[in-house]
C-alpha cells in the first residue's frame, strides 16, 4: 500500500529574462494506492503526472508532504523501499549495444539476484511480454514496441511490490500496447500495489480500479471509472479531457 499526503514540490520559473518566480508543479496530492489494485494518474501535459512519479520514485525530493510504503517513512527507509519499486518513465534511455538478454542480465546483477534466479526470471518474463523472438537480438535494432517491453521487463527483474509506470503504451502500436495492458492486470491479480500514469481516457476505463484526474498540479476529480462517467455525465470515458479549462469538470 502506497500513502501519499499532502505531497508537493515547488520549482522556480523566469517571469521574464530579469525575474523569476515560484510554481507548484504538485500542491497538496493526497492520496491512496492499495494491494492488489492499479491506480491510474490522469491528466493533460504539463498536469503534474511525471513529477509526481519522479517523487514517489525517489528521483525528486518533495518540498512538502510524505509518502509511505506499507507504513514505512520514504525519508527513513529510502534503500528498502527502493528495492521494491520498479518505475518506468517515458523517456528512458536503453544500452543500445547490449541484446535484450545482455540487459536483462546486467539489471538482475545490479538488482543482487542470484544467478539461477535471474535466468529463470529472464524466461518468465520472455514468455510474458514476448521477447523471444528478439531475447539475443541488439536493442538498436528493435522497434519501437520492442523495445519498450524490454524496458518494462528490466524494471520488474527483481520482482517488486510496487510498480510507478509513466505513460507505458504511448507511442506503440495496438499489439504492443496490449501486450503490456494485459500484463500489467496480471500483475494487479497477485497483489502487486501499481500506479499507473495515462492521458488515454479510455485506456484508463480498461485497466484501472480507481483514478485521480490532475490539472495544474492538484487533484481535481477522484473515483473509479464509473463514478467518474457518472459525475461528468459521460457514457464513454473520453472526450473532456482535452477541455483546456476542464469546465466538464
Amino acid at each position: 500500500m502506497i500513502k501519499v499526503n499532502n505531497l508537493t514540490k515547488k520549482f522556480m520559473k523566469y517571469k521574464n529574462k530579469k525575474e523569476k518566480e515560484e510554481f507548484y508543479a504538485d500542491n497538496k496530492i493526497t492520496f491512496q494506492a492499495n494491494e492488489g489494485e492499479i491506480l491510474g494518474i490522469l491528466g493533460p501535459n504539463g498536469a503534474g503526472k511525471t513529477t509526481l512519479l519522479r517523487m514517489l520514485a525517489g528521483i525528486l525530493e518533495p518540498t512538502e508532504g510524505t509518502l509511505e510504503f506499507d507504513n514505512l517513512n520514504y525519508q527513513n527507509n529510502e534503500i528498502e523501499i527502493k528495492q521494491n519499486i520498479a518505475y518506468l518513465s517515458g523517456n528512458t534511455k536503453l544500452y543500445d549495444t547490449l541484446s535484450t538478454y545482455e540487459l536483462l542480465k546486467m539489471c538482475s546483477d545490479i538488482y543482487s539476484v542470484p544467478k539461477e534466479k535471474a535466468e529463470n526470471r529472464i524466461k518468465e518474463l520472455s514468455q510474458i511480454l514476448n521477447l523471444e523472438a528478439f531475447l539475443y537480438n541488439k536493442i538498436a535494432n528493435l522497434s519501437t514496441g520492442q523495445t519498450q517491453r524490454v524496458n518494462l521487463a528490466r524494471c520488474l527483474i527483481h520482482e517488486p511490490q510496487y510498480y510507478i509506470l509513466d505513460e507505458a503504451t504511448t507511442g506503440l502500436d495496438i499489439i504492443s500496447s496490449q501486450i503490456i495492458l494485459d500484463f500489467i492486470k496480471q500483475e494487479r491479480d497477485k497483489g502487486k500495489t501499481i500506479l499507473y500514469s495515462t492521458h488515454y481516457m479510455e485506456e484508463a476505463e480498461n485497466i484501472c480500479d480507481n483514478v485521480i484526474m490532475i490539472n495544474k498540479g492538484t487533484i481535481i476529480h477522484e473515483g473509479t471509472p464509473e463514478q467518474i462517467k457518472k459525475d461528468t455525465r459521460n457514457n464513454k470515458f473520453k472526450g473532456c479531457f482535452f477541455c483546456y479549462d476542464w469546465r466538464c469538470f
